[in-house]
């Protein structure tokens, strides 16, 4: 198959960039489930962006910097930053109805903002968001969606990308492109505990370093401190702005724990937030209070987050809600300009698999729906047509049987990963263990992943998601200070 763009993801930033790329050729997308399965449909919280008179660039700019710990380029978050409302307009135009107030953007507040500057949907932005990408996309006669098609691996000649492998129907198959964009997502399966979905297993970051690619800041990975504290998988998301919207963290003694740790109270930065959950969950649970506010609000403000509690047996308007931080957000990754260049040529990368250096050592709640918008937008301006080579037809594996004992072997290795991860790469870290007994162990699972021969999704996913725990493992590591998200016991 030969097409203009082969856009890899079916998240806001692959979505977004197939509409522009649209407009200048064919667009593949192809989407390892179906399209609507995102880390986009699990973002409840908003879009950060300057939209209020009483808010400005420069303050946008110094919460973005100080919650990364100041590791930022400064110049990608400028350059985000001064598009935010452009972005926002542009979802507007395509019929995204953010929540309004006498005509206005009505706005919220989140951690380790100063100002109320997040434009939202009930508590289901990125639900919102993707749905009506999702139906722009199906309206376009210049986008082919390919659903449930695994990316196995780039396709490249010295320094150049032609297209990439995929998985269809229990077969390989190469599709060649003039430009291909990895859009994937991020890793949160990894970890035992996310509030991630399954897909989100590194593949477009294996991909790439896998042909030479640049990665950087894999160390940083973003546990959200509120996930509701119930082994499920994946863990349920208890967004930021129901404490942005007043709700309150106690502890098992009934304190209010976060009112003398940082100025910001409940509302400080989601690595601090998270970590002091940490702490507080060796004595006892801790819970999100948000009974002082009535369930006329609550159903209003939070339907989604109110309903699935309900389920779960939770009245917000009257119990405490348990909690406990998950994996949540990978902060580094293929390192891009701001085009979404990458380092091969014609290969570009967009969102949460990339590092545009935007969300430096921890990542700003609400910045990463607009860094996927931001520099999605951004078509870089010479595209042009690249002839394939002759004979570019890369080797194929053997397909292997999803029931067959390599691909259960596979299955086994991917739960060894999650709980090495969870224990040596969590939310508080050893760099002694992580030398002496994590990477050992990530490399004996490296040897065991690379016996197997044959391939298939499971097998791909667990090769991938090894070779990403590595390089998260050794970057940790190598870190020897606390920064950000990367914090050293």
């Amino acid at each position: 198959m030969q097409t203009n763009f082969l856009v890899i993801g079916s998240g806001i930033s692959g979505l977004n960039f197939a509409l522009h790329a649209a407009k200048k050729g064919k667009v593949t997308l192809v989407t390892k489930k179906k399209i609507i399965d995102s880390n986009t449909n699990y973002a409840q919280g908003g879009i950060a962006a300057v939209l209020d008179k009483t808010d400005n660039a420069e303050a946008h700019i110094k919460d973005t910097l100080e919650t990364g710990g100041f590791h930022n380029n400064k110049r990608a978050v400028r350059f985000m930053v001064e598009n935010s409302a452009d972005a926002i307009y542009r979802l507007i135009d395509l019929g995204v109805e953010f929540a309004k107030e006498k005509g206005n953007l009505k706005l919220t507040q989140e951690g380790g903002h100063n100002k109320r500057r997040i434009a939202y949907v009930g508590d289901y932005t990125g639900k919102e968001i993707e749905r009506i990408l999702v139906k722009r996309i199906k309206e376009h006669l210049n986008i082919e969606i390919l659903e449930d098609t695994f990316a196995l691996k780039l396709i490249t000649k010295r320094k150049n990308c032609y297209g990439a492998q995929v998985i269809k129907d229990d077969k390989i198959e190469n599709i060649f492109a003039d430009q291909t964009i990895i859009a994937t997502g991020g890793a949160g399966e990894l970890y035992k505990n996310t509030t991630n979905p399954p897909i989100a297993t590194g593949d477009g970051l294996a991909m790439a370093i896998e042909e030479g690619c640049k990665v950087k800041d894999l160390e940083f990975i973003q546990f959200h401190p509120t996930a509701l504290a119930k082994k499920i998988t994946p863990r349920f998301l208890i967004s930021e702005t129901v404490r942005g919207e007043g709700a309150r963290l106690i502890n098992s003694k009934g304190e209010r724990f976060m009112k003398d740790r940082h100025p910001l109270k409940d509302l400080a930065s989601r690595d601090i937030v998270a970590r002091e959950i940490y702490k507080e969950l060796k004595d006892g649970p801790v819970y999100i209070d948000s009974t002082n506010k009535k369930t006329p609000f609550l159903k209003k403000r939070f339907p989604q987050i109110h309903e699935k509690l309900k389920d779960y047996g939770y009245n917000m308007a009257k119990d405490l809600i348990p909690v406990t931080p998950a994996a949540h957000y990978l902060c580094g990754g293929i390192t891009t300009d701001l085009h979404g260049k990458t380092r091969l040529k014609n290969l570009f990368a967009f969102g949460e698999v990339t590092c545009t250096g935007v969300h430096g050592a921890n990542r700003l709640a609400s910045n990463s729906l607009l860094e996927a918008l931001v520099f999605s937008n951004q078509i870089a301006k010479q595209l042009k047509h690249q002839k394939t080579p002759k004979g570019l037809r890369p080797t194929k594996s053997r397909i292997a049987k999803s029931n067959s004992p390599l691909t259960k072997k596979a299955h086994n290795l991917k739960k060894e990963i999650q709980e090495l991860m969870w224990q040596y790469a969590g939310i508080v870290r050893n760099r002694k263990l992580i030398k002496k007994e994590a990477l050992p162990k990530i490399r004996e699972i490296l040897q065991e992943l690379e016996s197997i021969k044959s391939t298939n999704q499971v097998i791909a996913e667990t090769k991938n998601m090894a070779m990403v725990a590595h390089l998260i493992l050794k970057a940790a590591q190598k870190r020897r200070k606390s920064l950000g998200c990367h914090f050293v016991e």
